[in-house]
């Protein structure tokens, strides 16, 4: 036997090495990894992956049941991620999430009869699919829908699908819930059997999380009963593991400290901009347009050249914001998080189709400062959930009492407007260091962009983008903290006193990180998208116009007045164009009181301004009382066809300017009050009539 020289026993070893490391996998080696990293969890949020056909997707995956849902802000997201992992720890369904905009529909003819679809589903704007169900609700809801057997709807293709539907609304919209409503008809009528009643959550009322707390139960028993399900105890399987990083530092290039995406992280950012790639950009203008000291309105001017993001007036301007780094704090300590906020960590799904809500590696920081609504409402359902993770049992039985008794909850929590972090710390001073971080991730709703109505013209100012905001805050009397201020104005707050050269901006004791991830914002930059919107100037500048837009609901209106201003200016002939504009006093939060002036100069008499003051006197004067004394004019006005726009409070001002119209028209057309109703119905399904409002 011929004697190992040098090179043969280097190799030996390496082989041996290499052996011991398949079989022991890294187990005397290995990164520390979260304690949940080995647990297979079933319930997930879910991307597409190699296909868009979702029963390959399903088969592939060993799923039987989807939650499909069509969101706009995120929340329809979340309570399809919290309907998964209901599903899968109290019943053993296997379950997946998807995104509508992900899969086809082509197919669903085809889906198995041991399977179950659930829809949650938003209503976005007046009556409208959110982006991402849009090819869906077109597709199902279609008077000539063909799937791939070749039945159309008297087919009754869908006879073999079993599904549930949970919509998201506003009562304070004339269109409440119509998404699911018209979704759940279509399903029907193509022969799709629908378990339980489609629940509806009215966000207008407060009552969203109640709402589906309320459908949940009955609809999770008859499913039960459908598809012979055993209800188990539910114990909390994580869809992600959580390795920390022992090998990589923040300062590491692969790490993300904040970006949202790859090109973000390599310096190397572009376009298309959108909702899922904002656009890092400067802001050129800022300045406080209210004059008292104890409320903000802020007037920026965002600079979109060079990004070929383009808009249109009365589109919205999305800004992506960060938390206040008080409240990154909070949520990091109450975990005993604090000395390991810098720390790097991986995070993966552990089912093939769970998505990641954020670019990972990165840190804790991180993940909680730029991804995580940790400033959001919290639901009942969360805190029983953390019931399991707390430090003693006082606390575990406080929880448990808040996850079950609704009244105890609200009076304790949500009229509070207590933070996920401050519950805790309410609940017990130890440090909640049982929580997985999994389940803060999973539970916790992604941290969204905020949008705000443009107020500029595009056809004055192409590339550059006017913001008018008013600086958020909700007095809670009793409360302890007794404001809760607004996650993105008061970023926004923070950027502006920077550009007005305070070195260390705190609004309000909130300090923000507004130099971005690795000072990738620095010099007042701010990450943006621009969402395109359906409440738009008439084509015909000579058509006449009524605008109603008290406080920051005046917004959209600056850009429509300044472009017609600039209309008139060109020589071309402007219609009657009405502004109702309200406020406290002129003194204090009259917003662009000088511009309207300059706007009048150049429409002349087209341009009329009618004011109200609801604290100038004793009596308080709002824009409906206006409306109502310009009742001739305006009805004038509608008989040529005006278009008639408000902008604002959708819960009070939008609905009484809704029903005053009714009333001006019946009045001066000598119709009935029902009459008049209906011609306004009438005017918001022709579009002659259109709202941007908010609650």
């Amino acid at each position: 036997m011929a004697q190992l020289d040098t090179l043969d026993l280097i190799v030996l070893v390496a082989l041996l090495v290499g052996t011991a490391a398949y079989f022991t996998k890294g187990t005397y080696w290995a990164v520390p990894k979260d304690p949940y990293a080995t647990s297979f969890a079933n319930a997930n949020g879910a991307k597409a992956g190699k296909t868009r056909n979702i029963l390959e997707k399903m088969d592939e995956s060993g799923k039987n049941a989807v939650v499909f849902y069509g969101s706009q802000t995120g929340t329809a997201e979340d309570y399809a991620s919290r309907l998964a992992k209901e599903g899968s720890s109290r019943f053993g369904l296997k379950t997946m999430v998807a995104d509508l905009e992900d899969y086809d529909y082509e197919n669903l003819d085809t889906f198995p009869e041991d399977k179950v679809a659930m829809f949650v589903l938003a209503t976005y704007g007046e009556g409208e699919p959110t982006d991402n169900a849009v090819d869906f609700f077109e597709f199902i809801t279609g008077d000539d829908v063909s799937f791939s057997g070749g039945s159309g709807a008297d087919d009754k293709p869908l006879s073999n699908m079993k599904f549930v539907a949970f919509g998201l609304g506003n009562n304070t919209y004339e269109h409440y819930n119509a998404l699911v409503r018209k979704v759940n008809t279509a399903l029907v009528k193509l022969g799709a059997q629908r378990i339980s009643a489609a629940g509806e959550g009215d966000d207008g009322a407060g009552t969203m999380e109640e709402d589906f707390l309320a459908w949940k139960e009955p609809m999770w028993t008859e499913l039960a009963e459908k598809m012979n399900l055993e209800e188990r105890e539910a114990v909390y399987e994580p869809i992600f593991g959580i390795t920390e990083r022992e090998d990589m530092s923040p300062s590491t290039n692969e790490v993300y400290l904040g970006e949202p995406n790859k090109n973000h992280l390599e310096g190397t950012s572009k376009g298309p901009y959108n909702s899922h790639n904002p656009y890092i950009a400067p802001i050129v203008e800022s300045r406080e347009v209210f004059t008292v000291k104890d409320r903000n309105c802020l007037h920026m001017e965002i600079d979109v050249s060079g990004s070929n993001l383009t808009y249109q007036t009365g589109d919205h301007i999305a800004v992506w914001p960060t938390n206040a780094g008080k409240e990154v704090d909070r949520f990091l300590d109450i975990l005993g998080l604090l000395d390991r906020r810098h720390s790097v960590i991986s995070v993966k799904g552990l089912d093939p189709t769970a998505r990641v809500p954020f670019p990972t590696p990165t840190t804790y920081d991180a993940a909680i400062r730029y991804h995580m609504e940790i400033c959001g409402p919290v639901s009942r359902q969360f805190v029983a959930s953390l019931a399991a993770f707390a430090p003693d049992e006082a606390s575990k039985a406080e929880m448990a009492r808040l996850g079950e008794d609704k009244e105890y909850f609200r009076e304790m929590v949500s009229n509070q407007y207590l933070n996920i972090a401050q519950v805790l710390e309410r609940v017990s001073e130890s440090k909640w260091t049982s929580v997985p971080f999994s389940i803060m991730i999973e539970s916790i709703q992604k941290l969204q962009p905020r949008y705000y109505s443009i107020s500029s013209s595009s056809l004055v100012q192409k590339t550059k983008i006017s913001i008018t905001a008013v600086v958020e805050e909700i007095r809670v009397p009793g409360a302890k903290p007794n404001i809760v201020k607004g996650v993105t104005t008061n970023y926004l707050l923070a950027l502006k006193q920077k550009q007005h050269g305070d070195p260390d901006p705190d609004p309000h004791g909130l300090t923000y990180a507004i130099t971005g991830p690795r000072n990738k914002y620095d010099g007042c930059h701010v990450p943006v998208h621009v969402r395109h919107s359906n409440f738009k100037l008439p084509s015909d500048p000579s058509k006449p116009i009524i605008m109603v837009g008290p406080g920051s609901g005046v917004a959209p209106f600056r850009g429509f007045i300044q472009e017609r201003a600039a209309q008139a200016k060109a020589g071309e002939k402007v219609g009657k164009t009405l502004l109702f504009y309200g406020c406290r006093k002129p003194s204090q939060d009259f917003l662009y009181k000088d511009e309207w002036e300059m706007y009048k100069q150049a429409l002349g008499d087209s341009f009329e301004l009618f004011t109200a003051f609801s604290r100038e006197t004793d009596q308080k004067v709002y824009v409906q009382q206006r409306l109502s004394e310009q009742a001739a004019l305006v009805n004038e006005l509608l008989q040529q066809k005006s278009n008639f726009y408000v902008c604002g409070d959708a819960s009070n001002m939008a609905r009484e300017v809704n029903t005053m119209l009714g009333q001006i028209i019946s009045n001066q057309r000598g119709l009935s009050p029902e009459k008049g109703e209906e011609i306004v119905k009438s005017m918001r399904s022709s579009n002659q009539y259109q709202e941007d409002v908010w609650s």
